[in-house]
């Protein structure tokens, strides 16, 4: 059954932020665009994709969050070129695209609006991630960039953003914006002031940007933004942003519609004290694990990392409950563990790809200096408290949804990497493109193999599956009442059923209405028989 996650790739709207080495800030090498994917398009034409449940309550001034956010507008917008006019009539063409980044901002947009509030940046600044992800904290882009601001590795690296087997803090919400807020302030800093060349810099590298100023001052030309020769899309890059900043500012002239987003803070940081498993974790919260996951998207796993930070996020209504909750929950009960006791032939790397984890989380947790281990000894292996299927936005999880994701006039290989290929012989063997198996498979084309790794190839050819059957075809449609159940969430419901988020809002009008499903609301959905069951 296919699954409809975040996962959207950023239409091309912009490239990997923060792309600085680990010794300089100088020399930043210019990066590749981002490509426009399926989903890029689904995202343009309307199709779901879970976001925040809707709430079309008007908020007072003083409680709107895009009132605030123009208020502190720095930038000036009063800039009109043909540049800003072609990135704002896309933005125009396409209001749904708009309106629906905007809705799945909701999350994260009041803690950037603060950041860069008490930083006294000019909160233009806030919108960036619309360029940079379209919001999506779980977006990878073929040149290795990933979260809402797409660090690359090495410039999250230059910031204290560690990527381990358990999590990548390029996707941490807290950790991302600021880390991005602090790279934005220092270009800044070194174009004194001017905020447009440090946009230019956070795109193409401060390095790119001080070379085509020094060859304008060369030849006599102008050295603002606008007159420099800077990579192509560099220059698309920053009138994207100030094209976002003019809709916003009066989104009716445009056409477009935001998503009403209440001015106070959507989520509240817990300590959790210690090592939790995620499923745990949202139950305790009452919320969902797609919320959770949603919320914290660093995890890679079922669980937090085990060397910390331990703190969660979630809805700041929540907050006083989890934390009632977690202060009640016996230590041992945070994480499931199994004990696996060592026979003869056995070894480190066997057990943890048996367990699907890694021998360096086995030596961490067990305290072994090496990989060294003696049969007759127990190892202790950290486990999912939940079916595999609760997990629905970990990495593994996110991998399955893209990998088992039909592509028309095409049927699926599996493939098994073995020792000496490379993404590049794998393609040409089975006569696909490097970038398109990069992306079938949540990678980027520079991303690196390991052995015994599986891949997913779509190849062309007669037996592809045929495509899908509308839902238009009355004759085999159901209608059904649905009870929520405990754990229950839209997206849930919309997988089980193959429908979409919009079509069960559509058919249910109390649900837009509210954030939270409730054990017992009772759903009308109309379901396709043949896809469903």
């Amino acid at each position: 059954m296919k699954k409809t996650y975040i996962l959207a790739f950023f239409l091309g709207l912009g490239v990997l932020g923060g792309c600085a080495s680990h010794q300089s800030l100088d020399e930043l090498p210019p990066m590749p665009a981002a490509e426009p994917s399926v989903d890029d398009v689904n995202l343009a034409n309307g199709m779901d994709e879970p976001d925040p449940v809707e709430d079309s309550t008007p908020a007072a001034e003083n409680d709107d969050l895009w009132v605030r956010l123009r208020a502190g507008y720095g930038l000036d917008l009063s800039v009109d070129n043909d540049r800003i006019r072609v990135q704002r009539d896309w933005y125009a063409r396409h209001p749904q695209y708009f309106k629906r980044v905007t809705t799945r901002s909701e999350r994260y947009l009041h803690y950037i609006v603060e950041q860069a509030e008490a930083r006294d940046m000019p909160l233009e600044l806030a919108l960036l991630p619309v360029v940079e992800s379209a919001f999506d904290p779980f977006a990878y882009s073929h040149g290795r960039a990933a979260g809402p601001w797409q660090f690359i590795p090495s410039t999250g690296d230059y910031f204290g953003l560690h990527r381990t087997w358990w999590e990548d803090q390029r996707r941490d919400i807290l950790k991302s914006t600021n880390a991005a807020l602090d790279y934005l302030q220092k270009l800044s800093n070194r174009f004194d002031g001017d905020w447009l060349l440090a946009l230019a810099s956070y795109n193409a590298g401060g390095g790119t940007v001080s070379r085509a100023i020094r060859a304008n001052e060369r030849a006599g030309r102008p050295t603002d933004f606008w007159n420099l020769n800077l990579p192509r899309e560099t220059t698309a890059y920053v009138p994207k942003l100030l094209a976002i900043a003019q809709i916003v500012q009066a989104p009716e002239s445009y056409g477009v519609s935001l998503h009403p987003i209440r001015n106070e803070p959507y989520f509240a940081k817990v300590d959790t004290g210690g090592q939790i498993d995620l499923a745990q974790a949202a139950k305790l919260a009452d919320i969902s694990v797609e919320e959770l996951y949603l919320l914290n998207p660093s995890y890679n796993r079922w669980a937090t990392a085990p060397d910390g930070p331990h703190q969660l996020l979630v809805p700041a209504d929540r907050a006083e409950l989890f934390s009632t909750r977690l202060a009640e929950l016996p230590k041992d009960q945070r994480m499931q563990w199994a004990r696996y006791e060592i026979r003869p032939g056995d070894n480190l790397g066997s057990i943890a790809r048996r367990y699907r984890t890694t021998p360096e989380v086995l030596r961490s947790i067990n305290h072994l200096k090496s990989n060294t281990i003696i049969a007759g000894r127990t190892l202790l292996i950290p486990g999912p408290a939940a079916s595999s299927d609760s997990y629905s936005l970990s990495a593994d999880a996110r991998l399955a949804d893209k990998q088992d994701r039909k592509r028309a006039g095409r049927q699926r290989v599996n493939y098994t990497v073995q020792s000496g290929d490379t993404l590049w012989e794998i393609a040409r063997s089975h006569k696909v493109g490097v970038k398109e198996l990069a992306k079938w498979n949540n990678m980027a084309p520079g991303d690196s193999l390991s052995i015994g790794q599986s891949l997913a190839i779509w190849t062309k050819g007669s037996k592809a599956a045929s495509p899908a059957v509308t839902r238009n075809d009355s004759n085999m449609v159901r209608k059904v009442r649905y009870a929520v159940r405990n754990g229950d969430s839209l997206y849930a419901i919309a997988d089980r059923f193959n429908v979409s988020v919009n079509d069960i809002r559509s058919w249910n009008s109390t649900v837009a209405s509210k954030r939270y499903l409730q054990p017992g609301q009772r759903l009308t959905l109309y379901v396709d028989i043949r896809q469903t069951f």
